[in-house]
């Protein structure tokens, strides 16, 4: 290997001892706080009141908002058990968290023996909305005719829901026009 002739020397002794000491004279002496005396105090005074009243009601407000997540969700998944997801929410809050990812697994999962036992994986709740999109015409055909599907199967299985038994001749009914009378016009 060859040396590279651009390295540099290293500085004399004294250089380094001048530099040194120059350093150790422009020290400043350092505070432990940018507050002194009876300010200090009141200072640490309003930390621990914060600390001791605030802070837990945070941590309240953060353990009961995670703990009711998975009923969040499984509402708007339209999980056919989201009570019962709601209900196990609750008691996770009782039981110091510890059902909570139960809750959060079962949010998430795809009720398949549900979809077996009634024709379909959704609550109630979802049909009745896509039926009042299709009312307003903002359904598309292939989703109208999925709903349709299920509520044949759902029939067939004879799981229909009372809530749910007129809403397939609601669906093949045509849909209303409502006249709508014009002020100054009779």
């Amino acid at each position: 290997m060859r040396k590279n002739s651009a390295a540099r020397s290293p500085a004399s002794p004294s250089l380094r001892l001048a530099l040194a000491g120059g350093a150790l004279f422009a020290t400043v002496p350092a505070h432990a706080s940018m507050f002194s005396g009876d300010t200090l105090d009141a200072v640490a005074n309003g930390i621990a009141w914060f600390v001791l009243a605030v802070v837990p009601l945070l941590v309240i407000a953060l353990f009961w908002i995670v703990h009711v997540m998975p009923e969040k969700i499984a509402y708007k998944r339209h999980h056919p058990q989201a009570q019962a997801i709601h209900t196990l929410c609750l008691l996770s809050l009782v039981f110091g968290g510890l059902l909570w990812p139960l809750a959060w697994l079962w949010a998430y999962t795809k009720p398949t023996a549900y979809r077996l036992a009634y024709g379909t994986d959704k609550a109630g709740s979802y049909h009745l909305a896509l039926a009042d999109l299709a009312a307003e015409g903002k359904l598309s055909e292939a989703e109208l005719e999925h709903l349709r599907a299920e509520l044949d199967m759902m029939k067939r299985r004879g799981a229909l829901p009372p809530e749910l038994a007129g809403l397939r001749e609601r669906l093949d009914a045509p849909p209303r026009i409502e006249a709508q009378r014009v002020e100054g016009s009779a």
